[in-house]
C-alpha cells in the first residue's frame, strides 16, 4: 500500500480535503478539476483510491497490475499538484464490513480533513457504492475516542461532499455547488491519460473495442480521451448551466464550457458559511 505520513498542522487556513473514489482513477475523472484550483491556492488535496484495482484488466492482473496503477496514480497526482494514496484492498472485494470501517476511520483521521468528497452510495458499481458507505459509516464514529482508540480522535467530524453521478433512483443527484474548470480541463486530460491502463486498454477493451482501434500516437490519443471520455465535465456544464450562471452571472456563466459539481452529505460536520466561502467561493 502507498501509505502516506500524518498530516502536518494546518498553515495560514489552508484547509485539507481529503478525496476519497474507489478506484485508482475515479477522482481525477469526477473532482480533479476542482483539485487543480484548490492546490493552487495552496489547500492540501489527497486523492485516495479504496481499492487497488488488481483486477481492472482483460489481460494482466495480480501484482503486476497493482503496482502499474499506484504509478499510474502517483504520476496523476503529480499532474495535478495533489498527494495521493491507494488502499491495499482488492477491486471488487470492498464491503462496509468493520474492518474496513476501521480502516477508513484511520485513514480519516491521519489525514485530518476538513472535508471529505466521495461517491454518492447509489451507483452501477459495488466499489463505488461500498466507499460512500464506509465514507457515511466513519463519519461519525471517526470522532468516538474507543473507536479505534490507537487513532487519536479529532473533536470535530470533517463535512462530507458527493461528486456527481447521472443515476436516477432511489434519488437523482442535486447539486448544491457548481465550479467552472476551463481554466485547468488541459490538467485535468493530462491527468486522466496518466491512467492508459485504463484508458486505452481496459475500458476500450470492456466496451467491445480491439486494441488495433486505440490509437499509438501521443496525439491520437489525446484526440482518442477527449472523444471518448472528455465530455463528463462538457455535460456537466450543460447540465448544470443555471447554478453556473447564478454563480458567475449571465455572461461568464453561459459561457463555462467544462464544471464539475458537488452535493451536501446529511452525515459528517456541518458545512458552515465560512468554510463554504474558503471551498467555493474564489473558484
Amino acid at each position: 500500500m502507498a501509505m502516506a505520513r500524518r498530516a502536518a498542522p494546518r498553515k495560514g487556513g489552508k484547509l485539507r480535503i481529503l478525496v476519497i473514489g474507489a478506484h485508482p482513477d475515479d477522482c481525477e475523472f469526477k473532482c480533479s478539476g476542482v483539485a487543480v484550483l484548490w492546490a493552487q491556492q495552496g489547500h492540501t488535496v489527497r486523492f485516495v483510491s479504496a481499492t487497488n484495482g488488481g483486477t481492472g484488466h482483460h489481460r494482466i492482473g495480480g501484482i503486476e497490475l497493482v503496482r502499474r496503477r499506484i504509478a499510474e496514480a502517483k504520476a496523476a497526482a503529480d499532474v495535478l499538484g495533489v498527494e495521493s494514496q491507494v488502499l491495499p484492498i482488492m477491486n471488487g472485494g470492498l464491503v462496509a464490513s468493520l474492518e474496513y470501517r476501521g480502516m477508513f476511520i484511520r485513514l480519516i483521521r491521519d489525514f485530518n480533513p476538513d472535508v471529505v468528497i466521495t461517491h454518492r452510495p447509489n451507483d452501477y458499481h459495488p466499489d463505488h457504492r461500498y466507499t460512500s458507505v464506509l465514507v457515511q459509516d466513519s463519519s461519525y464514529v471517526v470522532t468516538v475516542p474507543n473507536n479505534c482508540p490507537e487513532s487519536p480522535a479529532p473533536r470535530r467530524a470533517p463535512s462530507v461532499l458527493y461528486m456527481a453521478d447521472g443515476f436516477q433512483k432511489p434519488i437523482p443527484f442535486h447539486p448544491d455547488f457548481v465550479v467552472a474548470i476551463d481554466s485547468v480541463m488541459d490538467k485535468k486530460l493530462s491527468a486522466i491519460l496518466c491512467h492508459e491502463s485504463q484508458v486505452f486498454e481496459w475500458m476500450p477493451w470492456n466496451s467491445g473495442m480491439e486494441e488495433k482501434q486505440v490509437p499509438k500516437s501521443r496525439a491520437g490519443r489525446r484526440k482518442f480521451a477527449i472523444d471518448r471520455y472528455g465530455d463528463g465535465s462538457f455535460e456537466e456544464a450543460n447540465r448544470f448551466r443555471p447554478q453556473l450562471v447564478a454563480k458567475y452571472g449571465q455572461k461568464k456563466g453561459s459561457a463555462v464550457k467544462c464544471a464539475e459539481a458537488f452535493e451536501r452529505c446529511e452525515y459528517g460536520g456541518q458545512l458552515t458559511p465560512e468554510l463554504e466561502k474558503k471551498l467555493f467561493g474564489a473558484i
